[in-house]
């Protein structure tokens, strides 16, 4: 992060996430939650300072390793799950929004993916 952005907020998350095609925002448990039909792909910790997301498992190590300051493993409830759980202090307006749309590439049908890089490939 610059020292001229500031932190990323709940709010932050829910822009860009409500921005992807077929994005839905539910809450369950007192926790934000966005899906892709019944399949979510990233949520907010209760106190909003922790964003879960869609991740690949064979990456997540790695990540963690390379960067403890940005990336958690996830609980053990979900290490099953493609997941890691991402500090919001520790990142970017665009390492956010690649964060957010590489986990909802992974819920959405590939002809969905393909629609958006499409319209969001700079000419």
């Amino acid at each position: 992060m610059t020292a001229t952005e500031p932190p990323i907020t709940a709010d932050d998350v829910r822009q860009m996430a409500m921005s992807l095609p077929r994005t839905i925002e539910r809450l369950v448990r007192d926790r934000v939650k966005f899906n892709v039909g019944r399949i979510v792909y990233a949520t907010l910790s209760r106190d909003e300072t922790l964003m879960g997301c869609g991740f690949p498992k064979e990456e997540r190590e790695a990540a963690v390793a390379a960067e403890p300051e940005k990336f958690l493993m996830p609980d053990a409830a979900n290490m099953r799950y493609q997941w890691i759980v991402v500090r919001l202090s520790a990142v970017t307006r665009d390492e956010l929004r690649e964060l957010l749309v590489d986990a909802w590439r992974m819920a959405v049908p590939k002809r969905v993916a393909a629609a958006y890089d499409q319209e969001h490939t700079p000419a």
